[in-house]
């Protein structure tokens, strides 16, 4: 039984096979695998009806596989396929075994609806944990019987489809932040289907059909999750779905983004399946190809629907433009999707079994591991590397930066909110920067009300978003809301090192860089020796067994703290800032070095031509040192040489605290500025 309240335990019915993964990693080196085929088209074959839904069902010596619980039910239950391995476990094991008989080496079970989410439709949520169990078991038992047969190892993969909800649309046209679900209700329906899957005998876990890249977070954040609670992890495949010739997903992301978004989880093996046949396919299978730093896979369709509603392509044209992928390195595993058979499967399986494959990802087999970048995402991909330009992440939706959005969203004005971040993105922002963190506000609902508005919007939605709270629960508001790989700003050691931990591992497991602020038990790191010290401590936490996070994944902020306030011993935080950025860019490797530039000039606030050159002088020097991104008012940094010499000679001195009287120099400039 399970209780979404309490730690899975494992309760298996046959042993668990821990050599899967290294079985999977040796085979994709040696040949191209076999997927299975659609498991709907076949059971129409079957031509089943109303009662064989309900049917009670003896199998395989058990006469208590299933009882007549059904004869009553209210809700027509024909089509609820799921259901079949309860009321028709014979239909269900047969297809599996021919499918293996084709020549699959994995078969999916039969559980593309087997959430109480998709569930809810037949009035059904209760028997959930049944369906997966009794869908894996079937599968199972299919694969040790022709495994026997023929003496080739099969597996089974838990099929995790992805709902009748979707968490990045609305599905109501005039309110685009409703949603009908939230992240985490996902998270514990896909849960309780992982739990049964694995404790039914399934040897991979395989989360298909994406058309929301939010609702395979979900379902990622859960799989890692049972992981975690019962102390051993299965092989993990992703598998995308391009709805059209856009080539992107119904939540709009283009495969490289979908790709950044889910690479956290970590799979063995990425790709495509469903919506189009293999000839619309192919361009969007190279780009996924292009940048999975894994092992690649598609299923495609046989072909698009005709007038029908059935699919005209038959093994024998499918399996040479198949053979041609595999040949020319996008996919080392293949299989079909809607309207594929076994016959369809054993064309393919014998149209690819001389070959060799020729796709070596890196990393595998003991080849190199390929570049490290840091890789964001919004509907589309960003990759920040050493050399990348200087990233602008715009600052203006921020209550605590800016009186006219804060205005905006206590009138409830979300729409004007939404054209501020716009205006950013237009203005040069490269990132957008989203904060509510305000007495007068509830940070948690706006967060989310904002993030789900945004996504709506593509022009607004195809960059990066950095979810920017000193309250952590603010910060995880802002991750269900978002399909794309953000960066949550921020944590730091100030909570303690074993808090920390535990925040880290919660970001990486929603799949999110991380902004890391330069501060610890003692407090902010003012000068030099203390932002360095304090950032290599964090450093060494997250990139250490305890968390795992990938260097590129993690930013310091190494605090751009107030200069020209009068007091001698603030006059060296900009260059403070400056040289440590040169350290901590040397010793810890791979991080990237980011800050608030508003707060350097707060002591002439009010002056903008003062402080818009300041910003730019210090970025000059910053940016130099090796600084690779700020959070700025995109479009309002005048460029270093266009700036008046007087004034930037000024701003210098002060950045640099090169001269003792800077400070006045800037405040008889800024008297000038008034009047």
């Amino acid at each position: 039984v399970f209780k979404a309240d309490e730690p899975c335990t494992l309760d298996r019915w046959c042993p668990l096979r821990e050599d899967t993964e290294e079985y999977l990693l040796k085979t994709f080196e040696e040949r191209i695998l076999i997927i299975d085929g659609a498991m709907g088209t076949v059971i129409q074959q079957y031509k089943l009806e109303e009662e064989d839904f309900r049917m009670s069902a003896k199998f395989d010596g058990d006469d208590n596989w299933h009882d007549d619980q059904f004869k009553d039910h209210v809700k027509e239950l024909k089509g609820n396929n799921d259901l079949l391995s309860l009321t028709r476990p014979d239909v269900i094991n047969e297809i599996h075994r021919r499918y293996f008989a084709a020549g699959a080496d994995i078969c999916e079970t039969n559980t593309f609806s087997g959430t109480t989410v998709a569930q809810a439709d037949y009035g059904l949520e209760h028997l959930v944990y049944q369906i997966n169990y009794k869908s894996a078991k079937l599968a199972k038992m299919a694969a040790l019987d022709v495994e026997k047969e023929t003496g080739r190892r099969r597996m089974v993969a838990a099929a995790i489809g992805p709902t009748n909800r979707t968490l990045s649309i609305s599905p109501k046209v005039e309110n685009a932040a409703f949603r009908n679900i939230t992240f985490q209700e996902l998270v514990t329906a896909y849960k309780e289907q992982v739990c049964a899957l694995v404790d039914g005998g399934a040897d991979i876990v395989l989360v298909e059909t994406i058309f929301d890249t939010l609702n395979a977070k979900a379902a990622l954040f859960a799989v890692d999750l049972y992981f975690e609670e019962v102390g051993f992890k299965l092989p993990v495949m992703i598998s995308g779905t391009i709805v059209d010739m856009s080539g992107r997903t119904l939540s709009g992301q283009t495969g490289e983004a979908f790709w950044v978004s889910v690479r956290h989880a970590n799979p063995m093996c990425v790709g495509l399946n469903c919506a189009l046949g293999p000839d619309q396919m192919r361009p969007f299978m190279q780009r996924i190809s292009n940048v999975a730093t894994c092992y690649t896979h598609a299923y495609p369709n046989a072909g698009l629907p005709n007038a029908m509603g059935g699919y005209d392509l038959k093994g024998e044209q499918m399996a040479p433009v198949l053979r041609q992928w595999a040949i020319d390195g996008l996919v080392n595993m293949i299989g079909g999707c809607c309207g594929t058979t076994p016959d369809h499967i054993k064309c393919i399986a014998d149209a690819v079994a001389d070959l060799e494959p020729t796709r070596k990802p890196p990393g595998f087999a003991g080849r190199p591991v390929g570049p490290n970048h840091m890789r964001l995402s919004g509907l589309e991909d960003m990759t920040v590397k050493e050399d990348s330009v200087f990233q602008n992440i715009g600052e203006r939706c921020n209550v605590a930066g800016s009186i006219l959005f804060k205005k905006l969203i206590i009138a409830n004005d979300w729409s004007k909110a939404a054209e501020v971040a716009q205006k950013q993105v237009e203005n040069g922002a490269q990132i957008l920067d989203v904060n509510f963190d305000d007495g007068m506000l509830d940070g948690e609902d706006c967060m989310r009300k904002f993030c789900n508005l945004i996504a709506t919007e593509p022009e607004i939605a195809k960059i990066p978003v950095v979810i920017d709270s000193s309250k952590f629960k603010i910060c995880i508001a802002g991750l269900e809301c978002l399909q794309g790989k953000c960066i949550v700003n921020s944590i730091s050691l100030k909570v303690g090192e074993e808090q920390f931990i535990k925040d880290a591992k919660l970001v990486r497991r929603y799949g999110a860089a991380v902004i890391v602020m330069a501060f610890d038990e003692e407090g902010q790191a003012a000068d030099k020796e203390a932002k360095i010290r304090i950032c290599e401590r964090a450093y060494q936490i997250l990139v250490g067994p305890k968390v795992g996070f990938n260097p590129v994944d993690i930013i310091f902020d190494l605090n751009i703290l107030t200069i020209c306030t009068g007091l001698e011993e603030h006059n060296n935080y900009g260059i403070d800032f400056i040289e440590a950025t040169k350290v901590v860019k040397k010793t810890c490797p791979g991080c990237k070095i980011s800050g608030g530039l508003s707060n350097l000039s707060f002591s002439f606030r009010g002056l903008e031509e003062i402080r818009e050159a300041m910003h730019s002088v210090f970025l000059y020097h910053a940016i130099s040192a090796g600084m690779d991104m700020a959070i700025v008012n995109a479009g309002k940094l005048p460029m270093y040489d266009d700036i008046e010499k007087e004034l930037r000679d000024m701003c210098e001195d002060a950045v640099l605290n090169r001269n003792p009287e800077a400070t006045e120099k800037l405040l008889e400039r800024a008297v000038i500025e008034k009047t």
